[in-house]
């Protein structure tokens, strides 16, 4: 590691000439809102109602700085030091006495100095995007009362309107206070106020310092720290474009999503389960790969197509020429199932045979298959994560379609049949998608079993709890209750919440007043209008049902 340096510094020589503070590109934008500003805030008029002369400290920040400048690259605090600046700003323009608003403003603009060699300009930059509105409307002298007058939806950037918003929080709570009051708050800013000033002069020592240190803020994510490897190791000319193809993606996708995508493209590369934490196996099995020479390669090649795959998985929004929507239907399903280890695979095939669906179909039909069947089988995550890694790569050999870790085993078949046959209803995770999957079976659709609005429930048609007296103890003995109640074959959907009286019904008046209570005396589930053409509700009828249903099932999950 660089050699460290680790100073109490106050905000007066924060704000100095000693600094000159750079948002580097690839940081993400500033993000505090209100609730976090106005918790710095609070805390500095805490102290300073305290009124003791002990310094005051707000916490550390990060930062490459080379020896004997003054120009630093902020790793690690820009949210504080951006919100330090607003609040000094409005200070400022609050002053009454010109000489209290000069000296605040000193501290936000390097006022020059030709003998010195200094030039005017700013004392924080902000990353390009927002560099010029921060200085227009917070660092020049009276730019405040502009902002505040401008409309939220007007501003260009999130980042932009997150500014606004903490300076007007500040500004409606500060106009309220005596010039007195404000002028002791700047004292307190200006000289009681401390932060520990950790630098290094090499941005890897930096970035070590950030992860293992406590942020009040809002914490750099890995990607984070992959963007500063990937945009570092572009030329100037070529990085402030490469930096906004990769905010506009992380934008389009969300910053969480855009965490995951990550997480996504290790298994994609590696091959493997993850062992160790992201920071740590992301460089070592992917940007190795590309960088310091192919930077803009692994933008343009890697990052931005397996993005735009991502998206059209999530929100369904894949396009073709034709059958376009049978593609969406199979995300559809998958998004159903309770984790997201299948969507390498499915970047992988969005990634490379985009333009083809009708292989597009036939592969989503066989991964739906494998990961429907390790989903009902309940198979823990580190199995199942390998299962893909094999998967992953099968298809990287060439095996595409014809890879064998798509085909289930004959045990694999079996048990899976077994829970399909089994006493469903229990396996709360499970029982909504398989009889979604069933219905939208039965009816022929192509479309995915969604059901836009709708509360869709699972419900017996033998109750749980049949009342005393009631016939549906004449109708089954207690043996055939308790084996019955659960399956596939006394299971309906709703689209509507559950009716605990109603469950109990008798079975005719139960089909006609709780399941089909609708004008049109039917429901947008086949699974449910079968119960239309039954009389009555008998363990024969159930048998007959189950073989049936269990073998609808199997057929399209191609398990006999």
């Amino acid at each position: 590691m660089k050699q460290l340096e680790a100073n109490e510094v106050p905000l007066h020589k924060i704000f100095s000439s000693d600094y000159d503070f750079r948002i580097p590109d690839y940081q993400r934008p500033y993000a505090w809102e209100p609730e976090q500003a106005g918790q710095l805030f609070a805390d500095l008029v805490e102290a300073l109602e305290n009124d003791q002369e002990e310094q005051y400290f707000l916490g550390s920040i990060v930062l490459v700085k080379p020896p004997n400048t003054a120009r630093c690259d902020v790793i690690d605090g820009q949210q504080r030091l951006t919100t330090l600046t607003i609040l000094l700003a409005v200070l400022r323009d609050l002053a009454a006495e010109e000489q209290v608003a000069a000296k605040l403003d000193e501290m936000l603009r390097e006022a020059g100095n030709p003998l010195l060699g200094l030039e005017s300009k700013p004392r924080l930059r902000l990353r390009p995007r927002d560099a010029g509105f921060f200085r227009r409307y917070v660092q020049e002298r009276n730019g405040s009362e502009e902002l505040v007058a401008l409309r939220p939806e007007t501003l260009d950037t999130e980042s932009q309107r997150c500014i606004r918003a903490n300076l007007k929080a500040f500004r409606d709570e500060l106009v309220n206070w005596s010039d007195v009051d404000r002028q002791r708050l700047g004292g307190l800013v200006a000289s009681r106020t401390y932060l520990v000033v950790v630098q290094t002069s090499d941005v890897d020592s930096a970035h070590r310092i950030f992860s293992v240190m406590n942020d009040r803020g809002l914490d750099l994510s890995p990607a984070d720290i992959f963007k500063s490897k990937v945009i570092g190791a572009l030329p100037e000319g070529v990085s402030d474009e490469y930096a906004v193809k990769w905010e506009d993606t992380e934008q389009s996708l969300g910053r969480d999503e855009f965490a995951g995508l990550f997480v996504h493209l290790r298994m994609l590369f590696a091959k493997e389960r993850g062992k160790r934490v992201l920071l740590k196996e992301f460089p070592e099995h992917v940007l190795d790969r590309y960088l310091p020479e192919h930077a803009k390669e692994f933008v343009d090649e890697v990052l931005l197509p397996y993005a735009e795959a991502y998206e059209s998985i999530r929100d369904r929004s894949y396009s073709a020429p034709e059958d376009a929507e049978r593609i969406n239907a199979w995300f559809g399903r998958l998004a159903q199932l309770d984790n997201s280890d299948w969507i390498p695979p499915a970047l992988w095939a969005l990634r490379w045979h985009a333009a083809d669906t009708e292989w597009l179909d036939a592969f989503f039909r066989k991964l739906e298959r494998l990961a429907t069947s390790m989903f009902i089988r309940r198979v823990y995550t580190s199995p199942r994560a390998d299962r893909y890694a094999e998967l992953l790569r099968e298809l990287d050999a060439g095996h595409g379609l014809d890879a064998d870790s798509f085909e289930l085993k004959p045990n694999e078949k079996r048990d899976t049949l077994a829970c399909l046959d089994g006493e469903l209803y229990l396996s709360k995770k499970v029982r909504k998608y398989v009889l979604l999957r069933l219905d939208e079976t039965l009816a022929g659709a192509d479309a995915g079993a969604t059901y836009d609005g709708k509360v869709v429930t699972v419900e017996h048609v033998l109750p749980q709890n049949p009342k005393e007296g009631s016939a549906w103890l004449a109708a089954f003995t207690e043996e055939q209750r308790e084996y019955w109640t659960h399956r596939i074959a006394n299971l309906v959907l709703l689209n509507r919440r559950k009716n605990s009286q109603a469950q109990n019904y008798e079975f005719g008046e139960k089909r006609g007043r709780y399941f089909f209570a609708a004008k049109s005396g039917a429901t947008i589930f086949v699974l449910t209008n079968q119960l239309l053409s039954v009389d009555e509700w008998t363990p024969a009828l159930l048998e007959q049902r189950q073989r049936e249903l269990v073998g609808v099932l199997a057929e399209e999950w191609g398990l006999d």
